[in-house]
């Protein structure tokens, strides 16, 4: 009878024990089942995004430290991690980004590296005015300038350039020219002059180095300087009528005979600016407006019964003012 009740106490006790731990088992597995996402492709970034802890602890105090800093770990991972996983997959295929370039590199056989072009023309036409003491002597007429050359940069270039100044003569030095050559001869002879005219000019070549100091899509300065050599002339007529054959029988014309004429050949030096024009933003040509001042050194000759006319052979001053275009 003992021994029947030690065995239904045990029994009950290890019923009890069983029942406790069932119950135990259950909960802990519905609380796994309620904090577990709910996405599969979050649980798999969770275990991508946590370390992997190889080492063992030691002791239940180190191996409930490790889990302790494994969840906060964990925590912190999931609040960082965005709450639609399919947008990190989106970031994931953006294109890499652009990859910066300098500036670009234009060199080739007519470009410079800067882009502008190696070799440059001009032409150009306008107005030479004498000034100083040439202005005593000479009036103002036109000009007129062509030229090539080559640029090293959109700054900097050089031309060699062709010159052609025309000038007249004040009424003052046609007269006293007319005086000289009828001093000694009656009004009647034939060789009596009366109408006397004429003109001057100067023709150059010359190397112009030019530097642009403003650059912009359509406006532009620069400022010019120059030597070369120079030719002076002085042309002196009288007005004439020609007899000549046509179609419809001889007719008379207008036409210039030449008195007397001189020439010098000097140094001479150039300097001024002018601003630019281009009418389009990607054209290459652009329009320019130039003033400059030439200095012609020439050598001074004393009058003579061979030399009329020596102010020919003085120092000239001259300002050509033109208008053209720049290729």
């Amino acid at each position: 009878m003992h021994t029947n009740r030690s065995f239904l106490s045990i029994a009950s006790r290890a019923a009890a024990f069983t029942f406790l731990l069932a119950g135990t088992t259950s909960l802990m597995q519905a609380q796994e089942a309620t904090s577990a996402p709910s996405s599969a492709p979050a649980l798999t970034l969770v275990a991508a995004a946590a370390p992997a802890d190889l080492a063992f602890p030691a002791d239940a105090s180190s191996a409930s430290s490790s889990s302790s800093s494994s969840s906060s770990y964990l925590s912190s991972s999931m609040d960082s991690l965005p709450s639609d996983p399919s947008s990190l997959a989106g970031d994931l295929n953006q294109p890499p980004p652009r990859r910066r370039y300098g500036r670009p590199n234009y060199s080739d056989s007519h470009t410079n590296a800067d882009g502008s072009n190696k070799f440059t023309a001009i032409v150009g036409a306008g107005l030479s005015s004498p000034v100083a003491d040439t202005g005593k002597y000479l009036t103002p007429n036109f000009a007129f300038q062509v030229g090539a050359g080559r640029n090293w940069s959109k700054k900097f270039g050089a031309l060699i350039q062709f010159d052609y100044d025309k000038f007249g003569f004040q009424g003052s030095t046609l007269t006293n020219q007319e005086n000289l050559y009828n001093e000694g001869i009656p009004p009647t002879s034939q060789y009596y002059i009366t109408g006397l005219d004429g003109t001057s000019h100067v023709w150059s070549f010359t190397i112009d180095p030019k530097y642009t100091f403003y650059d912009s899509d359509k406006y532009g300065a620069y400022v010019v300087a120059g030597v070369g050599f120079y030719h002076k002339t002085a042309n002196f007529f009288v007005p004439t009528a020609e007899e000549v054959e046509t179609y419809f029988g001889p007719e008379e014309i207008a036409a210039d005979e030449t008195v007397d004429k001189y020439s010098s050949n000097a140094p001479g030096f150039n300097g001024g600016m002018g601003v630019t024009y281009k009418p389009s933003r990607f054209a290459g040509e652009r329009f320019f407006l130039e003033a400059r001042y030439v200095f012609v050194d020439n050598s001074a000759r004393a009058a003579s019964v061979t030399n009329y006319y020596p102010p020919n052979a003085n120092q000239t001053y001259y300002i050509p003012a033109t208008f053209g275009l720049r290729f």
